[in-house]
């Protein structure tokens, strides 16, 4: 399936799309030490977000879906240099609106969940 959305994204920042399909998407990235948020290398929850909202936009893959919110829970912290894969569903669709389920893995450890409201606007954001 072709992305139409999110096309200029920063795959180093938010990952690489490994299957885009109607509905759901797989996102993968390694983390960098960039990302740490101190001395230990614990990456910044925003990169985990980040990757994870990726996901869920793709799961959407129209060109003008927008993140209106989202009710998430960090649930294991992430090293620099280690791998993790967002897989993201949409649960359901009401008009505009999209639910999409994301869980964020470390190999098979999930280390991030969350629900992410999801809206298809009839222009770009910015127009």
């Amino acid at each position: 399936m072709d992305i139409i959305t999110h096309q200029l994204i920063d795959n180093e920042l938010c990952g690489t799309p490994v299957m885009v399909e109607t509905g759901k998407s797989r996102v993968e990235y390694t983390t960098t030490p960039r990302m740490a948020a101190d001395d230990s290398g614990l990456v910044h929850g925003g990169f985990i977000f980040g990757l994870a909202d990726y996901a869920a936009m793709l799961a959407v893959n129209h060109p003008n879906v927008v993140l209106g919110g989202a009710d998430v829970k960090f649930l294991k912290p992430v090293k620099a240099g280690e791998s993790v894969c967002a897989e993201a569903s949409v649960s359901s669709v009401s008009g505009k609106k999209q639910m999409v389920g994301v869980v964020v893995k470390r190999e098979d450890e999930v280390v991030f969940k969350g629900d992410f409201s999801c809206f298809i606007l009839e222009k770009h954001v910015l127009e």
